[in-house]
């Protein structure tokens, strides 16, 4: 994408759409704006489904779900989605400490993974059978 659309350059819907992460944010980030040269309904119903499932107050607390996004844009390798997970998440209090743990925690796992797929290892330990012992 070479030029991404100003507030002066969108729909109206965008504009509203704008105003509202900005407020949320303190500034409209560049994946949203992307969206907005597609599409304002786009724009919108990504900025929808942002709002309720990372801003809306629920069981995660905001450090917690950014921490989570980032495993995500790391195991994805979105490096737009990584920087910006990780400053939200220093944002939302999360300290240097707790990003890099995130970052072992991804590292280990992913080799794991590998691990237990290419060795097809069959799974001795289910939520199922936690469940029951509870």
């Amino acid at each position: 994408m070479n030029q991404l659309p100003s507030e002066h350059e969108v729909t109206a819907k965008s504009k509203q759409i704008y105003g509202e992460i900005h407020q949320a944010f303190g500034m409209v980030p560049n994946f949203f704006k992307a969206q907005a040269a597609v599409s304002a309904d786009w724009l919108e119903l990504n900025w929808q489904r942002a709002k309720r499932i990372m801003l809306t107050p629920s069981a995660l607390d905001r450090k917690t779900k950014e921490l989570i996004a980032l495993t995500v844009s790391l195991v994805n390798r979105c490096q737009y989605c990584s920087l910006a997970h990780e400053a939200a998440a220093l944002m939302a209090g999360a300290t240097e400490q707790e990003i890099n743990e995130t970052k072992q925690v991804v590292e280990l796992f992913a080799s794991f993974n590998v691990i237990a797929d290419s060795l097809r290892v069959p799974c001795d330990f289910t939520p199922e059978m936690v469940r029951k012992t509870s």
